[in-house]
């Protein structure tokens, strides 16, 4: 007897459920009445098909992180400077 068949749309989103929105593949997979072997061949299949619109917002949320990130070693390089400029007044006589 052969397997159940199901939709690509409703594959894709039984994977949404575990790459976006970190639901574990065993829950998913008993909520949905589905084998977990199922789900990570499903996982597996589509993980290398990310459609272009989403390959551009990956990347463009790439870039956003990473220019947040030095903006976050600036601003805390500044507070450390700071932080050492007023040990330093604070300990200057009057």
């Amino acid at each position: 007897m052969k397997g159940m068949r199901y939709p690509d749309e409703f594959k894709s989103e039984a994977v949404k459920q575990i790459t976006e929105r970190g639901h574990s593949v065993v829950d998913v997979a008993k909520n949905l009445g589905i084998s977990t072997k199922s789900l990570y061949k499903w996982r597996q299949e589509l993980a290398g098909h990310n459609p272009p619109k989403m390959s551009a917002d990956i990347n463009a949320l790439r870039q956003e992180v990473s220019r947040l990130n030095a903006a976050l070693k600036r601003a805390t390089e500044e507070r450390d400077i700071l932080k050492k400029a007023a040990v330093y007044f604070a300990s200057q006589p009057e």
